[in-house]
C-alpha cells in the first residue's frame, strides 16, 4: 500500500500541466456512481405519496435552507442549491475512500479525492470565487472597501485575512481526510507485518482496528462536509452584509 503518492498525467509541458490522474478518475467515478442514486431519489417524486426518500432529502434541503436564511436572510435563497451540492459532493468524495479496492484490485482509482490537497484547494477556490463574484454583483468594486477598513494601513492584514479563509478551508478538509487514511494505512501495516511483543500478538489485536477506523472516518467525512459548507455560508454572509 502507498499513501500520499499519486499517478500523474502530463497534459502539457510545465508544472501546471501535471495532474493527479487517480484523483481525477476517482472524482469522475464518484459522480458516475452517484448518478443512479440521484435518479432513484428523483423517481420517488413520480408517486403522489410521500416516502422515506423524499422525507430524508427534503429534510437535508430544509436544513441547509435554514442555515442560508439564518445567515444571509432572503438574499441567501439563490445560494441554497449551491451549498447543498457542495456539502453532498464533498461528503461523497470523503466517503469513497471507505471502499478499499484500489490496492487489492490494482485499479487506477480509489481513495478519497479530498485527501489530495489539489481537490480540497479547488473546492476552496470555488467558494472564494463565488464570494468575490457575489460581493461585486451586490456592491460593485465598492465591495473591496473593507480591505482598507477601519483605515488604509490595515490593507496588508485584510488582504491576508481574505486569502487565509479559502486556505484554511482547504487545509482543514485535506488534513482531516488525509489523516484518517493515514491511520488506516498504519493499522493495516501493523496487521500485515505480523508484529509480536513477547507472547502478545499485536497484529492480531489490531485486526479489529480497521472496522472502528472506518466508522470514525465516516463520521469525520460527514462532519467535514458540513463544516466546509457551514463556513462557506458564514464567509458569504460576511461578504454580503449590508455594512460590508
Amino acid at each position: 500500500m502507498q499513501i500520499g503518492q499519486h499517478a500523474v498525467w502530463h497534459l502539457f509541458p510545465g508544472p501546471l500541466g501535471t495532474v493527479h490522474s487517480d484523483t481525477i478518475l476517482t472524482t469522475w467515478v464518484v459522480m458516475l456512481v452517484t448518478l443512479p442514486l440521484f435518479a432513484w431519489i428523483g423517481a420517488s417524486y413520480r408517486s403522489a405519496f410521500v416516502n422515506k426518500r423524499q422525507t430524508f432529502v427534503e429534510g437535508v434541503i430544509n436544513y441547509f435552507a435554514d442555515l442560508a436564511y439564518g445567515s444571509l436572510g432572503k438574499q441567501g435563497e439563490p445560494y441554497v442549491p449551491f451549498f447543498i451540492a457542495l456539502a453532498m459532493f464533498i461528503f461523497l468524495l470523503n466517503e469513497f475512500g471507505a471502499f478499499p479496492f484500489k490496492e487489492p484490485l490494482h485499479l487506477p482509482f480509489g481513495g478519497s479525492p479530498t485527501a489530495d490537497i489539489n481537490t480540497a484547494g479547488a473546492l476552496a477556490v470555488l467558494v472564494f470565487v463565488v464570494i468575490q463574484v457575489s460581493g461585486i454583483r451586490k456592491n460593485g468594486l465598492g465591495f473591496y472597501k473593507h480591505l482598507v477598513t477601519p483605515f488604509p494601513a490595515m490593507l496588508p492584514l485584510n488582504i491576508l485575512e481574505e486569502v487565509l479563509r479559502p486556505t484554511t478551508l482547504a487545509a482543514r478538509l485535506f488534513f482531516n481526510i488525509f489523516v484518517g487514511e493515514l491511520l488506516l494505512f498504519v493499522v493495516i501495516q501493523i496487521i500485515t507485518a505480523q508484529v509480536k511483543i513477547g507472547a502478545f500478538d499485536l497484529s492480531l489485536a489490531a485486526a479489529i482496528g480497521p472496522f472502528f477506523l472506518e466508522i470514525f472516518n465516516f463520521l469525520v467525512g460527514l462532519l467535514q462536509a458540513f463544516v466546509f459548507a457551514l463556513l462557506s455560508i458564514v464567509y458569504l454572509s460576511l461578504a454580503l452584509a449590508d455594512d460590508h
